[in-house]
C-alpha cells in the first residue's frame, strides 16, 4: 500500500471537500449526456447483429451505417463519419480539411496557433510533404487577445474572397488559456457567419466531448472532429476518430479518407464495431470521472501553491487540467509522479525526447491499456518556458486520486514541494 505524507493527505481531505459543490455539477451533466446516448440507441434499434465483423470491401456492414446514425444524433448534425481507419485525432482533422479545401481556398485559424501535431499538416508553400499550404491553400492565423479570446479586428481583416475555412481549436492544446465553451463557439459561429454565411466553421473537439451539455454542431459549426481514443471512445475504442456536421461536407471527407466515388460506402470495421459502441455508451460517466480528476487536480495543487488552469470552481469544457510549475525540475517530477501511479508500465521512467510532431522535447506519462489514449489518466508537457504540465482523463475517479497523490509525494521525495 501506497504511503503518503501527513501534509499531502492533508492537502487531499480538504481539497474533496472543497469541490463537493462542483461534482453535483458534473453528475447533472453525465446524465443528461449519457441519456442522450441511449435515446439515440433506441432510436436506431441498436441491436448485436450491428457488432458483428465485416471483411474485404464490407458493403452493407449494418454496423457501421448505424453507428455513423447515432453519432449523427448524439451530436446533434446531419451526418457522421466514425471509422477505425482514423491513425489518431491529427489524421482526422487532416482529412476534414482536405475533404473540403481546394487548392486557391483559404484556411483561418482564428484561436491562433492550433496544436504542434498540426503545423506540420499545414506545412509550408511547396514543402513537397503534402501538407495543406504544398497543395496551394493558403492559411493564415488570428493570435488571440491578451485575454484569451477572439481578436474580431484582426480576424476582419484577414477574412477575404478566398476565405473557405474558419478553424476553431476548442481546447487549450499547449497554451497557457482558457478552452472554448460550446457558447463562445457558437457565438464565433455567429459573427463568421454575419462575416461571410459562406464560409465552412470547423472545430477541432479533441479534448470537449461530452464535458458540456451540447457540442459545437448544436449550435452551428459546420464540421467537427476528433479522436475515439479520446473522450467519445470510453476507453474501450482500440483506435479511430469521427466527424460530424452537413452531410455534403461529411461525404466530402469520406472521399478523402477513401476515395472519391467509394467515400463513406466501404470499409471493414476489422472487429471494432461492438468496442466503438460499447465506448460511445460509457463516454459520458467515464469523460465525468475525469473531469472530477480534473477539478480535484486544480483545487490540491492550488493547496500545495501551485496556480492551475482553469481553477476548481470554473466552468469545464474540455478535460485539460494545466498546472504552472516553477522549473522543469518540478515539472519532471510531477509527469513521472503520474507515471509512477500507473496499472500499466507504472514502472517505467518517462523521460523528455524529440517527439515525431512537436517543436520542443516532450515528457508523457501515458500508462494505458490504449497507446496514447488520453481519456485514460496522462499527462505530458513540452520542456520549454513556462513550465506548463498537461494533465488529462482517468477511466475512475479513484485512479485520478491515486496519481495525484503520487506525484505530490514524488515531488517531496525529491525536496520540490
Amino acid at each position: 500500500m501506497a504511503i503518503f505524507s501527513e501534509e499531502i493527505m492533508g492537502w487531499m481531505e480538504a481539497a474533496e471537500l472543497q469541490v463537493q459543490p462542483r461534482f453535483r455539477e458534473i453528475d447533472r451533466i453525465v446524465d443528461l449526456n449519457q441519456w442522450k446516448v441511449i435515446e439515440a440507441f433506441q432510436k436506431h434499434k441498436v441491436s448485436d447483429f450491428h457488432f458483428a465483423n465485416s471483411t474485404g470491401y464490407a458493403y452493407n456492414d449494418r454496423g457501421r451505417e448505424v453507428l455513423d446514425l447515432v453519432y449523427a444524433d448524439v451530436f446533434g448534425s446531419e451526418a457522421a463519419l466514425v471509422r477505425p481507419h482514423f491513425a489518431s485525432g491529427t489524421h482526422t482533422i487532416a482529412t476534414a480539411l482536405f475533404g473540403v479545401l481546394r487548392p486557391g481556398d483559404g484556411l483561418l485559424y482564428i484561436t491562433g496557433r492550433p496544436y504542434d501535431t498540426l503545423h506540420k499538416v499545414i506545412g509550408a508553400p511547396e514543402d513537397g510533404t503534402g501538407s495543406l499550404q504544398d497543395f496551394g491553400i493558403h492559411y493564415d492565423e488570428a493570435a488571440l487577445l491578451a485575454d484569451g479570446s477572439v481578436d474580431w479586428d484582426t480576424v476582419t481583416s484577414k477574412m477575404n474572397d478566398r476565405t473557405k475555412v474558419i478553424g476553431i481549436q476548442r481546447s487549450r492544446g499547449y497554451d497557457w488559456r482558457d478552452s472554448f465553451s460550446v457558447s463562445q463557439i457558437g457565438e464565433m459561429v455567429a459573427r463568421v457567419k454575419a462575416l461571410n454565411p459562406n464560409c465552412i466553421v470547423f472545430v477541432d473537439n479533441c479534448y470537449g466531448e461530452f464535458t458540456e451539455e451540447q457540442e459545437p454542431t448544436q449550435v452551428g459549426a459546420d464540421l467537427i472532429a476528433g479522436s475515439l481514443i479520446k473522450n467519445p471512445g470510453g476507453g474501450l475504442a482500440e483506435t479511430g476518430g469521427y466527424i460530424c456536421g452537413r452531410a455534403d461536407l461529411v461525404e466530402l471527407t469520406s472521399y478523402r479518407l477513401t476515395a472519391p466515388g467509394i467515400g463513406g460506402e466501404v470499409g471493414a470495421m476489422l472487429g471494432t464495431t461492438r468496442g466503438i459502441f460499447q465506448g460511445l455508451f460509457l463516454a459520458p460517466t467515464i469523460v465525468g470521472q475525469a473531469i472530477k480528476g480534473s477539478v480535484l487536480a486544480a483545487a490540491l495543487f492550488e493547496r500545495a501553491g501551485f496556480v492551475s488552469r482553469p481553477s476548481w470552481e470554473e466552468k469545464r469544457t474540455d478535460l485539460i487540467q494545466a498546472i504552472a510549475f516553477n522549473g522543469s525540475e518540478q515539472l519532471i517530477a510531477f509527469v513521472q509522479g503520474i507515471q509512477r501511479a500507473a496499472a500499466v508500465d507504472g514502472h517505467v521512467l518517462p523521460e523528455p525526447w524529440d517527439m515525431p510532431g512537436y517543436e520542443n522535447p516532450v515528457i508523457m506519462a501515458a500508462g494505458t491499456f490504449i497507446q496514447g489514449g488520453s481519456l485514460e489518466l496522462s499527462a505530458d508537457a513540452p520542456i520549454r518556458e513556462p513550465y506548463i504540465a498537461y494533465m488529462q482523463g482517468g477511466l475512475t475517479y479513484s485512479h485520478v486520486k491515486f496519481g495525484l497523490l503520487t506525484a505530490l509525494q514524488t515531488m517531496k521525495e525529491r525536496n520540490l514541494l
